[in-house]
């Protein structure tokens, strides 16, 4: 039994005063579960967090946001925490900021970036922690609505009949399916009926046995500009609002970045300013900031646009309502406007050199204005897509809003008000991504702030060419700040790579939370010993890495060679599809034959099954090497056995053919700064941390990491990336001669 304070019984419970007062609670709070925890081994580390953490949120008020939105605000706390693997972060922030927000009758929000997270929190974590707290408190997952079935559309489609499939104004290639594929799935939701009437499923599709595809899915799933909400006849048994009742009387609430950036404004969740919200791996934060505000359109699938003027027209005649617009020429306008701009981008695109030649497996080409400019001609098109949109946005929100008030007027017309609302409904997102696209490429740059993000993608898919139009602003913690942090009173902000080149600066930046006053910063190194238990070896080739035909030759002859020295679990980690797929190739040569029935490359099957499978091999005394991209660099759990050796094929810069990134490096440029230095290296250097921390996953683990990009030690912006990385015991190799550095 620990020494420590323990929370009273009474504790939580008893009005909590003055951040000294909060303070102690919270750490007494933690140092209560730590002591009670079985087969719980006190860490040091941990309760630095936990103590950083109370310290901060001590003076935190919630509710009582400014009028002005102040973000400096004296009585605000964002805890800004790197936790080094090992270290326990969710216990830390869970003990703590729990039982503060019990104390104050407040709510706590927990995102995280990964699924894998959010199910360790909801199946192991918070369910030992409301064991040992002496207050009681629910728990719950949050999910967007589309991971539900809506009942209607359920009941609608289980028929088979494909001629109800326009009723939801469901997706071109969905209504065009063949009779009998609409027979097929009209059997399959006829057995989800059942099943939800039966009490046998809740209408969640991740508690599906099987994950249905896509296109199975998509007609039946709960969408929010199909739904009438509380004037649904299905409402009362509806899974998505089920869910939501849920949420509303937890106290604590998981949920992904994603749907906390979506839904803010949206009364979804809690508010910011009224719960304490955490975020775990928070180094997704800016990247999934700029995905939430990128508009994008489709300029070649237009065909729905011949379809809306029948169905608004339905709708408006089932209710005597007379639009203020003739809609019929505004679509026939707006489908005009998408395929004029379509003609001028394909007249474009076509002149890129080797667009004649392309493979039809090949990505899309990608074609950015720089300066965020419009060709000359441009912004006539652009501006009519944009107003006939808005037009007939105007009208679909008018039907809905007389469908809703003749649903609450009159219930026995509920049922059919729904329907009618879901088939205007399917039409409204891609009115607004052609209205939001259309004003963002509209959109020009005040003098000394960045321009916007404006390319166009095109590509070949079935034997059909792909066109689409994208648009985003260039700076994520501009975003994060207007959208996010100025609402927030407390936080706890953790990842175990926060930190790049050794420092919080980029991250800052990237999340909105430079020169915020309330953010404080820690960083709690892990318990692992680094230089004992972990060796780094950096490769020095002799081929540059610039030189990509002679570097990856080279590097995959050392890398076969080193592969024969696994004895059991390891992962090769590669910069692109095409590195990976000639590694696969030599694999097939008699001098490396004996290694190819050891390898499981991503893709071959689905990550839950190539790592059971690896898992299966380790156990049985086999070698088993993982073959992976990007995303086995992170969230990847291989402890032991399992992760011996991480091979790291070249540094993991970011594709230089992103249209973001270029826009951000052009602008940095004009301003006389240096976005290799600014925004490459450190991106990168947080990118390493996630690659070589697949290596030690606990205390008793021993791996080795090999890195064959030589730049790493030979050039100042390695060094750099270095300085970020954990103690190894750090090695260069070269000309098959290793020793320390």
């Amino acid at each position: 039994m620990s020494d420590r304070p323990s929370i009273r019984p009474d504790m939580a419970a008893a009005p909590v005063e003055g951040p000294l007062a909060r303070e102690a609670l919270a750490l007494a709070a933690f140092d209560h579960v730590v002591s009670r925890a079985s087969g719980f081994r006190p860490r040091e580390g941990q309760r630095q967090m936990a103590a950083f953490i109370a310290s901060t949120l001590s003076g935190v008020r919630l509710g009582d946001e400014s009028v002005s939105g102040d973000a400096a605000l004296p009585d605000r706390g964002i805890a800004v925490v790197q936790a080094g693997t090992g270290v326990g972060k969710s216990a830390a922030y869970a003990a703590t900021v729990i039982p503060l927000a019990l104390a104050q009758g407040r709510r706590v929000v927990i995102s995280t970036a990964t699924v894998a997270l959010q199910e360790q929190l909801i199946h192991k974590d918070l369910p030992a922690l409301a064991a040992l707290l002496p207050q009681p408190f629910a728990f719950a997952l949050a999910k967007g609505r589309g991971r539900y079935v809506c009942r209607l559309k359920l009941d609608q489609l289980s028929g088979g009949d494909p001629a109800h499939a326009d009723l939801f104004g469901t997706e071109d290639g969905l209504s065009q399916a063949t009779a009998d594929t609409w027979q097929e799935r009209g059997r399959q939701y006829q057995q989800w009926s059942q099943a939800l009437d039966q009490g046998d499923w809740d209408g969640d599709r991740d508690r599906l046995d099987d994950p249905p595809d896509p296109a199975l899915w998509g007609p039946v799933a709960a969408e929010r500009h199909t739904c009438t909400a509380r004037h649904c006849p299905a409402y009362n048994s509806c899974s998505y609002y089920q869910a939501r009742q849920r949420l509303a009387q937890a106290q604590v609430i998981v949920v992904n970045h994603d749907l906390l950036l979506s839904t803010l404004g949206l009364h979804a969740l809690p508010a910011p300013q009224d719960c304490y919200l955490v975020l775990d791996e928070a180094h997704h934060l800016g990247p999934i900031a700029q995905g939430q505000f990128t508009a994008q359109v489709d300029l070649m699938r237009t065909s729905w646009l011949d379809r809306l003027p029948r169905a608004f027209d339905e709708v408006a005649s089932a209710i005597s309502h007379h639009p203020a617009d003739d809609v019929a020429v505004r679509a026939r306008e707006l489908k005009a406007a998408m395929g004029e701009l379509a003609r001028l981008a394909m007249a474009r695109v076509g002149g890129m050199p080797g667009w004649g030649e392309r493979r039809p497996d090949a990505p899309p080409a990608v074609d950015r204005f720089e300066g965020g400019v419009l060709p000359a001609g441009w912004d006539e098109v652009v501006g009519t897509m944009a107003a006939h949109a808005t037009a007939l946005l105007k009208v679909a929100e008018s039907l809905a809003t007389q469908l809703k008030a003749l649903a609450r007027e009159e219930p026995s017309e509920a049922s059919r008000c729904a329907q009618l609302y879901s088939r205007i409904g399917g039409f409204a997102p891609r009115l607004q991504h052609a209205q939001e696209t259309a004003d963002l490429w509209l959109q020009t740059a005040a003098d000394g702030q960045p321009p916007l993000a404006k390319w166009l993608e095109a590509g070949v898919h079935h034997g059909l060419v792909t066109l689409t139009a994208h648009a985003c602003p260039l700076q994520p913690g501009h975003l994060l700040r207007s959208h996010l942090w100025r609402h927030v009173r407390g936080a706890v902000v953790t990842s175990a790579s926060l930190t790049t080149c050794g420092g919080f600066e980029h991250f800052l930046h990237e999340s909105g939370l430079a020169w915020d006053e309330a953010v404080a910063t820690c960083q709690v190194q892990s318990p692992f010993d680094h230089a004992r238990q972990g060796r780094l070896v950096v490769v020095q080739t002799r081929a540059d890495p610039k030189d990509v035909d002679g570097y990856t030759r080279e590097m995959l002859d050392a890398l076969m060679a080193d592969l024969q020295q696994v004895r059991r679990g390891a992962l090769v980690l590669f910069t692109s599809r095409a590195q990976m797929a000639q590694a696969r190739l030599l694999l097939e040569r008699g001098e490396h034959r004996d290694l190819r029935d050891a390898v499981l490359v991503q893709g071959d099957a689905s990550r839950t099954a190539l790592l059971r499978r690896h898992a299966q091999r380790v156990a049985d005394g086999e070698v088993s090497i993982l073959f992976g991209l990007q995303s086995f660099g992170e969230g990847l759990d291989l402890p032991g056995e399992l992760c011996e050796w991480v091979f790291i094929t070249k540094l993991p810069f970011a594709s230089p053919a992103d249209p973001v990134g270029q826009a951000r490096a052009d602008w940095l440029r004009s301003q006389g700064r240096d976005p290799f230095s600014e925004l490459v290296v450190p991106a990168t250097g947080a990118r390493l941390l996630q690659w070589t921390g697949r290596a030690l996953r606990s205390e008793t683990d021993e791996a080795v990491v090999v890195c064959y990009d030589g730049r790493l030690l030979r050039q100042s912006y390695g060094r750099r990336m270095l300085q970020g990385l954990p103690p190894y015991r750090l090695q260069r190799r070269s000309g098959g001669v290793t020793t320390d550095v």
